[in-house]
């Protein structure tokens, strides 16, 4: 038989379209994917088996032509486009607000209300009082206002957010007055001095990038200043021979010259985290008790709620802020407010915060209870990989994350994964970071000084199981 005899006896034994999908195998993937999407992907196969067929340089197709292996490669396909993109996996990175795996947990109360908000009409602009339309902002502002001291409050949909409104309400084509040293670039290449000029502000740098005094400030003041600002550097730290202008300084200055003082506090805190032995970071009231007429701050980092941008202060500004057009363009939906509001709600009782917020049990979990869970899942891990690694416990530091004290560690524990030949561990390690990653639930770590690290300080009791149960599904 010639070459392309061969090849034209092999495309005729290839199954139709509507053979294969009146055969008892395509049945159940009908019923379960639906018949469109199980056409388009059995053509898809089809064409893809013809091409192999015209491709191959000798005798038949290169595959089977049988019904059954047809209809092993359709599910496949289906069920691979129908796997969610967005995932759940087990963070044990040792970075608690991690933000490429999406910052803070929110507490149980905050999950239901979104259930809630999702399944339920809500009052999200209805004033319940009156009959009339409400503000979707009056739903979160008394707490705001309870809890910072703060005489008004809006939220959008991030801090970012929240300081471009900032400006481009009270400061279009007019300066506004920072540091040098407070210039900050935050993740995605996003900078406080693009963020002025998308907003329509003129930047006006003073001092260097160490050391900035009150006179710059002064001597920057004129009839176009519309703000001084303070930015949190929430994302380095410059140490040695520096300087600062405290806020209350700032502040006074700020009153002198008639000019409102604004502070991206970038991670805001409503609670003193010192109190529950974690490193001081001056809190949302404190912040406007030093002076600041308005702070702009996080929701969904050391707050520990839902993505959005707060921002509080004076009752004139906020006003102001909320009725320029871009308010309407960065506002937030009715999710986010179900979810900020019992987590708002939550720091109305600090006693009871540790337990009950998500984010602060996690950052002051005990070393003892990761210790405790390291020695469990111990024998599992070790058993579920190759001879080619060794595991151990050992003791670790974990970081708060997402610009949020970016110079302060806290002590974990984690399991520790190594090339058993004591080299490097180069492609060896790689393979098993990726094997980890596609476990159902993907695991991902961190590789670090020749070992991959898994920080336990985010695993939480009831995903242990879990973890250890998806570990016989590892392929190295």
């Amino acid at each position: 038989m010639s070459e392309d005899g061969g090849k034209a006896t092999s495309l005729t034994q290839i199954p139709s379209v509507e053979r294969l999908m009146s055969s008892a195998p395509f049945e159940p993937l009908i019923a379960e994917y639906g018949r469109s999407q199980t056409l388009t992907t059995v053509r898809r196969i089809l064409d893809e088996h013809r091409e192999a067929v015209r491709e191959a340089a000798h005798g038949p197709a290169p595959t089977s032509t049988d019904i059954e292996t047809f209809a092993t490669r359709t599910s496949t396909l289906l069920a691979a486009a129908a796997r969610p993109r967005l995932r759940t996996v087990f963070n044990l990175t040792g970075t608690v607000l991690h933000t490429n795996l999406g910052r803070a947990l929110l507490p149980d109360s905050a999950v239901q209300a979104v259930v809630d908000a999702l399944t339920r009409p809500a009052n999200l602009e209805f004033d319940l009082e009156t009959g009339t339309r409400g503000d979707r902002d009056d739903l979160i502002a008394p707490l705001l206002r309870g809890l910072t001291g703060a005489e008004a409050a809006t939220v959008v949909n991030n801090n970012a957010a929240a300081v471009l409104l900032m400006l481009a309400a009270l400061a279009p084509g007019k300066e506004v007055v920072v540091s040098r040293g407070e210039l900050v670039e935050i993740g995605g290449a996003f900078r406080i001095p693009d963020i002025m000029s998308r907003a329509g502000a003129k930047l006006r740098e003073v001092g260097t990038t160490n050391r900035t005094h009150v006179h710059d400030y002064a001597n920057a003041i004129g009839p176009r200043t519309a703000l001084l600002m303070k930015v949190h550097a929430s994302n380095y730290s410059i140490e040695g021979f520096t300087h600062e202008v405290a806020l209350p300084t700032l502040a006074a200055l700020g009153r002198e010259h008639g000019v409102p003082v604004a502070v991206d506090l970038g991670s805001g805190s409503l609670v003193d985290l010192s109190s529950y032995g974690l490193p001081k970071e001056a809190t949302v009231r404190e912040t406007l008790e030093a002076g600041a007429d308005l702070v702009a701050f996080s929701g969904d980092k050391l707050l520990g709620g839902p993505q959005a941008g707060l921002l509080v202060g004076r009752k004139d500004l906020i006003a102001k802020i909320k009725k320029h057009p871009l308010k309407r363009a960065l506002r937030v939906g009715k999710l986010t407010l179900a979810a900020l509001e019992p987590v708002l709600q939550l720091y109305r009782a600090p006693e009871f915060l540790r337990e009950r917020l998500t984010t602060l049990r996690l950052l002051t979990r005990p070393a003892s209870e990761m210790q405790a869970t390291a020695e469990r899942m111990l024998p599992a891990f070790a058993q579920a990989l190759s001879a080619t690694y060794t595991v151990q416990i050992e003791a670790m530091l974990s970081q708060i994350g997402s610009g949020a004290l970016p110079i302060d560690l806290l002590p974990s524990v984690g399991l520790v994964a190594r090339r058993a030949d004591g080299k490097a561990g180069g492609r060896v390690l790689l393979r098993l970071e990726q094997a980890l990653r596609e476990l159902p639930r993907p695991v991902i770590g961190r590789i670090a000084d020749h070992a991959l690290r898994l920080d336990l300080r985010c695993l939480e009791p009831g995903d242990e199981a879990a973890f250890v149960a998806q570990l016989s599904l590892l392929r190295l």
